[in-house]
């Protein structure tokens, strides 16, 4: 059977070069820019319980059926709905050691 594919009205990418999380492919590594004022304030803070810091590296594992990003050695399962509003630095550049 066929699968429509549903366009997203989410934007892909802003005005500073950066997209989120959820148009990263997989196996990629991405730079952490910052989390979107979509994301509430108890949200994020788990987020940053987690790992998730802005310019930390982060590497997306997979996208269907859920985001799940590899940040600082913990592997995270994101719904959709959160992915679309994780900021994002395509070149992750070095990655400092």
């Amino acid at each position: 059977p066929q699968v429509a594919v549903q366009r997203s009205p989410f934007i892909a990418n802003n005005n500073r070069g950066q997209t989120t999380v959820f148009f990263i492919p997989p196996g990629r590594e991405v730079r952490l820019a910052g989390f979107g004022d979509e994301i509430d304030r108890l949200q994020r803070e788990q987020l940053t319980a987690y790992g998730l810091a802005e310019s930390r590296p982060l590497k997306v594992l997979q996208q269907r059926p859920m985001t799940v990003i590899l940040a600082d050695e913990v592997e995270l399962a994101l719904e959709h709905a959160v992915a679309r509003y994780i900021w994002v630095e395509k070149d992750a550049g070095e990655v400092p050691g």
